[in-house]
């Protein structure tokens, strides 16, 4: 019984076998190989910042940069109050700032408004060779916006005072046309990842400086699945580096390229025909009046 009961299962295992091999046979999978796998040798290198090799001449530019921060939002563009900002007589304009208008007491924030109240509050220090570099606030919002859109005479006022605080603080006896980082950041972004100016450095970085910078992390990106990225550039005569405008030059230039080939193809293999004149109206009026 021992042995009969082997040979069946011998038999059992013949026919799994023969029948695995069948399915082997009509199989469409492809025949294992290191090349169609991609298992062959290959080089993968892994990048590393760069060096740079070259002297960055003042002032050179800190530049913060946020990911999937959508600035452009509806809701968020319109949550401030441009009369609150520009002169005190308006301080209680916030009918547009919702959620962020007023106090519990139903005294106006000043500034007021959603952008306003995620104002960036990260800060960054700088250092080459435990020689603390300075870093200028001065002039890094426009020159139009300080003049004409925030006033002399307008101070914060409740600000950053509820149980939710969304980014800096800012300084109660200093008027708003004179926050230079307020006036950067309430002039928002048309894209999701955008780059602000944080300050500038006014001496000069020599090649292979070991530049140790402490960041004070306060920002809250996680929340929105953002990202923050600091960028220290320098400018030319013509600006400062940016691949936007160099990507939807060659975009449209490549599309208008491709639709003047398809058109010239499409003129070359098969060509419009052109119409006969003598079924114009005037031609056929012409030769009855002949006849």
């Amino acid at each position: 019984m021992a042995l009969k009961g082997e040979t069946s299962s011998g038999g059992a295992r013949d026919g799994t076998s023969d029948s695995s091999s069948a399915a082997r046979r009509n199989s469409k999978k492809p025949k294992y190989s290191r090349f169609t796998q991609q298992e062959l040798p290959a080089c993968k290198p892994i990048l590393t910042p760069a060096w740079v090799s070259k002297q960055m001449k003042s002032p050179v530019y800190i530049y913060y940069q946020l990911d999937n921060f959508y600035q452009n939002h509806r809701r968020y563009v319109k949550s401030r109050s441009d009369k609150q900002l520009r002169s005190k007589a308006s301080e209680d304009v916030t009918s547009t700032c919702k959620p962020e208008a007023v106090t519990e007491n139903n005294s106006p924030i000043v500034p007021c408004g959603l952008i306003a109240w995620s104002l960036f509050n990260d800060t960054y220090g700088f250092s080459v060779k435990n020689k603390v570099i300075e870093v200028s606030k001065k002039n890094i919002a426009w020159k139009s916006d300080q003049e004409s859109k925030f006033g002399s005479d307008v101070y914060p006022k409740n600000f950053q005072s509820g149980g939710l605080i969304g980014g800096a603080k800012l300084n109660a006896s200093i008027p708003l046309s004179e926050q230079e980082d307020l006036i950067v950041w309430m002039r928002t972004a048309a894209l999701p990842t955008f780059r602000k100016l944080y300050g500038k450095i006014e001496t000069d970085l020599e090649a292979n400086d070991e530049v140790t910078v402490v960041i004070q992390n306060n920002y809250n990106t996680y929340s929105f699945g953002g990202k923050k990225r600091l960028v220290l550039s320098t400018t030319s005569w013509i600006g400062g580096k940016n691949d936007f405008l160099g990507v939807a030059y060659l975009t449209v230039g490549g599309l208008c390229l491709f639709l003047a080939i398809s058109f010239i193809l499409l003129y070359v293999i098969k060509p419009r025909p052109l119409g006969d004149p003598s079924y114009l109206s005037w031609n056929r009026g012409h030769t009855s009046s002949t006849f």
